[in-house]
């Protein structure tokens, strides 16, 4: 139940119905013991602008920003970020940060590759300065070959955006599982999926807003993963 006295995350988005955030997000802040809520809520491009002068009006305390508004939200806040997924509202202030990249942490990236040139793409190659990137208005189709990970930051469900093979890793962004996943999986290479991606940056955005340590078996028995 939402009173005056909650604090206020918002998922800025167009769309943004079909995230999964709000559950997880809701989820951690119940365990914590907060009251805090998570709200969804659908801006278009020509509105964003207003939006975060909004947030700042009604005192939100953060902010997550999905497509596709990444690059241009990063214009807009204070920032050394290409694009940023995490706002943090203080004393009249909105700080952009990006926390698309912490599923990272603990994958081999020795010879990375990323897939798009979209907002999460940008951060992506923020977090992967050597990687080669593949997009249809650049380089394309892509060469993986000597690919030890690639990241699938494009927005394609249903094509085959590239091959992989048994040796190489896959960060695939999208949710649910795109089909680019399953013929990765299914040649033998290993597959970390947007569900994966999404707890590991939702649980670096809970932690920037609150500055506690996120509860993320909580997180990710909300969007059905294993603990």
């Amino acid at each position: 139940m939402i009173t005056a006295r909650t604090r206020l995350v918002a998922l800025i988005g167009h769309p943004v119905a079909h995230s999964l955030s709000p559950r997880m997000q809701n989820a951690a802040f119940a365990a914590r013991g907060l009251d805090w809520a998570y709200v969804a809520l659908d801006v278009p491009p020509e509105r964003l602008e207003g939006a975060l002068r909004g947030l700042v009006a009604l005192g939100f305390a953060g902010a997550n920003v999905t497509a596709p508004h990444k690059v241009a939200a990063a214009e807009l806040v204070e920032t050394d970020e290409p694009s940023v997924n995490t706002l943090v509202l203080r004393d009249g202030r909105i700080q952009g940060r990006s926390t698309d990249a912490a599923v990272l942490d603990g994958l081999p990236a020795e010879r990375a590759a990323i897939l798009g040139d979209g907002g999460a793409a940008a951060a992506f190659r923020r977090a992967l300065p050597q990687a080669r990137v593949f997009s249809r208005r650049g380089e394309w189709p892509p060469d993986l070959g000597d690919a030890d990970l690639v990241v699938n930051a494009t927005a394609e469900r249903r094509e085959i955006v590239a091959e992989l093979a048994a040796g190489q890793t896959l960060v695939d962004l999208p949710y649910p599982e795109t089909t680019t996943a399953v013929a990765a999986r299914a040649a033998g290479a290993a597959v970390v999926g947007g569900l994966e991606v999404l707890a590991a940056q939702g649980a670096a955005s809970f932690e920037l807003w609150t500055g506690m340590p996120a509860p993320v078996h909580v997180m990710r028995a909300a969007l059905g993963l294993a603990p």
